[in-house]
């Protein structure tokens, strides 16, 4: 049956062999050096030496010592008996038959070994385990992993699988409670009604205001800008973010509740008992206070660049240039008549000659062509087909109107 969060397999494998061990395995973990093989030779008879070798081996594999130290794989018992000179390893199988022996081989490795037993530091290993649930919040699993590995490093026999898996459950459940209620206690009676009520649904709504707070603006738009800030008005209003908590309270068990408190229904959170339901509470208005701020940010950002920046750019690429007829028109004159402004040419503009190009006139045309069909302003319509304005968006006369040189 599973053993609290184990699964069958998973309590099946633990402190036992799983499959016969590899071959790098083998020259690591049951290599016996000479430490090993001057206290194995101690031993009297074939059956005693490969025995005692077999749960010295078992031991340091898998962590602990056997109910049956018989029980391993065939590989195991013909590596060993190689390097012992066994020649008939069906001898091991008489090693079983005083019980008392193999318990006093276990003394004696335990003895040589420095190994010791699981209650000789429990105590240890249950405030290594409060620590660890304290300061990460990983899961029992997880704990139980690293916790292994925390006894084999620390040459402590593993205890059985009930054993340990009911400490770490216990110990986690119990950090985890202690949390919830040290986040409780520093609220005010205030401040608890307001996060209480964050749960409900306000009459004539559709959901609560906590479901309303984690939803933030998602289109960019002058009226969602205005939404985005009524938001975090309310957020801010609460106050929690100012509020100091308890130094022992690791940052991370904060982003744990607040990441839980952003995903879990509102049903949900109602089904806790009220530490646990306050503490997710206090930890996802506090994180929603710097989210909706940096939501206002954003969407500022997205509507600076999609309305303002984005258009403008966009109404550049299409040509769409500012009209400059000024410009284009003093260009056309300033060589009506083909002198120049040294030569005495002096640009007008008037009501009487126009506003538009070609509607300027020049004082210094020549007799006779009243400033609209001699040569000098033939030059002026060639220099406005050759213009450009300050956009070099113009075209010459006939093919495309300059949007720079005139308004139409």
């Amino acid at each position: 049956m599973p053993v609290e969060f184990l699964s069958d397999e998973e309590a099946a494998a633990y402190g036992r062999y799983v499959g016969a061990p590899t071959r790098a395995e083998l020259e690591k973990m049951f290599f016996l050096d000479d430490a090993d093989r001057k206290l194995i030779g101690r031993r009297r008879g074939d059956q005693h030496r490969l025995g005692f070798a077999l749960q010295l081996t078992t031991a340091r594999f898998v962590g602990r010592f056997l109910p049956d130290p018989l029980e391993v794989p065939a590989e195991v018992i013909d590596y060993l008996a190689d390097q012992l000179g066994v020649a008939d390893v069906s001898q091991v199988k008489q090693y079983t038959e005083r019980r008392q022996t193999q318990f006093d081989h276990q003394d004696e490795i335990k003895k040589a070994y420095g190994l010791r037993e699981f209650s000789a530091l429990e105590a240890e290993f249950t405030a290594w385990v409060d620590a660890r649930a304290w300061n990460t919040g990983d899961g029992k699993k997880s704990i139980f992993v690293d916790g292994v590995s925390w006894l084999r490093t620390n040459k402590v026999l593993l205890p059985g699988v009930t054993t340990l898996t009911r400490l770490i459950a216990r110990v986690r459940d119990e950090a985890t409670e202690r949390l919830h209620d040290t986040l409780y206690g520093i609220l005010s009676p205030r401040q608890q009604a307001i996060l209480a009520r964050l749960l409900e649904v306000p009459e004539g709504a559709r959901a609560s205001d906590l479901e309303r707070w984690r939803k933030g603006p998602s289109v960019p738009s002058g009226r969602n800008m205005e939404k985005a800030l009524e938001r975090a008005g309310e957020i801010l209003s609460v106050g929690l973010g100012a509020m100091e908590l308890p130094p022992g309270v690791p940052h991370r068990r904060m982003v744990d509740l607040a990441r839980y408190g952003m995903t879990a229904t509102a049903t949900t959170l109602r089904r806790h008992g009220p530490s646990r339901q306050l503490a997710t509470l206090l930890a996802t208005v506090i994180y929603l206070e710097g989210k909706s701020v940096d939501d206002c940010l954003d969407l500022l950002d997205l509507l600076m660049t999609t309305e303002l920046i984005g258009k403008g750019r966009d109404r550049h690429r299409q040509g769409a240039c500012p009209p400059a007829p000024q410009a284009c028109s003093a260009l056309g004159h300033a060589r009506c008549g083909g002198g120049d402004a040294a030569g005495g040419h002096r640009v007008r503009r008037g009501a009487a000659a126009g506003a538009g190009v070609g509607g300027d006139r020049c004082d210094g045309a020549a007799p006779g062509t009243e400033g609209g069909g001699g040569r000098g302003d033939r030059d002026g319509a060639a220099a406005r087909r050759r213009c450009r304005c300050r956009w070099g968006r113009c075209w010459p006369s006939g093919s495309r109107p300059c949007r720079g040189s005139s308004r139409r």
